[in-house]
């Protein structure tokens, strides 16, 4: 394969209420990273929804992309994702419409079908629409109808809305979304942070499906791993007790803020907890320090031949994840992509 300059590199927000703070410190923290990260150069800054967490503050995804648009001055900013079974169409349309309106060319519209949250609060969100997301493909069509120029007849259209076209990427932890933004043309993003276990079947899908669309001419992919960078191994293995509780606690149903490191999850989790946290959510995780985490980076864009690398960074104290995303910057240009994607 023929080198090609360094991958893309952005990063992922869930604004995580920590142990010890409340959601006023996440938001404002959350505006702090995006600034942080665009003075170092990444690409793209995307927040998640998820509902009902005490330790996510994103819920109201699209309120929290303006305030960090606002407060940020190049870098696009967008939804990784807007979880559209949630939503109107017409909503995340005129949502998204008013914010490529006043931050044109910044906004990025990441879709995705799972509820972002547990059946109880998915029936709240969704009232009457209960069902599974089968009619994902349908709403994708009609939320890039609102997006796009006005038809002859259009009865209902987006204001501010029409005629934005803000680009839409699909987002998947699966083969379905892969198979999905192949067929539509569309830019993939892949959610390795939480489900890396389909991640080169879901790109080699997509890859090999992939359709030229008037939104893009070859595949662009993208996936999302948990990273912790650290000036040490020592630091970096301590740091990573966090999400390793965060799993944890998930898996046993337990949705507390981010807590702090531990010096050892000797006692926290059973064997078996231990092998679903690190083999099942946290499979693609780069834990460790500078080199550790070049050669994984390395490695996963060696097996992958992603575009772009969006970074998970889950630390309880602020200052720790700031310095993660110094060091990943600073590692960027040790990295090479590849023109050609592995067969």
């Amino acid at each position: 394969m023929t080198p090609s300059p360094s991958p893309r590199l952005s990063m992922l927000e869930l604004a995580p209420i920590v142990a010890g703070g409340d959601a006023a410190q996440a938001l404002r923290n959350s505006a702090a990273l995006a600034r942080h990260v665009e003075q170092l150069g990444y690409t793209r800054f995307w927040v998640a929804e998820h509902h009902n967490m005490a330790g996510v503050a994103s819920s109201a995804t699209a309120v929290l992309i303006g305030h960090i648009a606002a407060h940020t001055q190049r870098i696009r900013v967008g939804s990784g994702g807007i979880m559209l079974p949630n939503h109107a169409p017409l909503v995340v349309a005129e949502q998204f419409g008013t914010l490529a309106t006043l931050f044109p060319g910044r906004i990025d519209l990441g879709l995705g079908r799972a509820p972002g949250t547990d059946p109880l609060t998915a029936r709240a969100l969704r009232r009457d629409r209960l069902g599974a997301g089968d009619d994902f493909p349908q709403q994708v069509a009609e939320l890039r109808g609102y997006l796009g120029p006005e038809q002859a007849g259009q009865a209902v259209r987006a204001i501010p809305g029409t005629g934005t076209d803000v680009p839409v990427w699909l987002l998947g932890s699966s083969l379905y979304g892969a198979q999905l933004a192949a067929q539509l043309g569309l830019p993939f993003a892949f959610a390795a942070h939480f489900a890396p276990a389909q991640l080169h079947q879901a790109l080699k899908l997509y890859r090999q499906l992939f359709q030229p669309s008037p939104a893009l001419s070859q595949p662009y992919a993208m996936a999302c791993i948990p990273v912790l960078a650290a000036d040490s191994e020592e630091k970096a293995q301590r740091l990573a007790t966090t999400p390793y509780q965060k799993f944890l606690n998930l898996i046993r149903g337990d949705r507390r803020p981010l807590p702090p490191p531990v010096d050892s999850m000797d006692g926290l989790w059973s064997p078996r907890e231990e092998f679903a946290v690190l083999g099942e959510w946290l499979g693609a995780a780069v834990f460790g320090g500078p080199e550790t985490v070049q050669a994984g980076l390395q490695k996963l864009l060696d097996e992958t031949g992603v575009d772009e690398i969006m970074l998970s960074v889950d630390c309880h104290d602020f200052s720790d994840r700031l310095r993660c995303c110094e060091i990943v910057a600073d590692l960027l240009p040790r990295l090479s992509a590849a023109k050609t994607a592995p067969a």
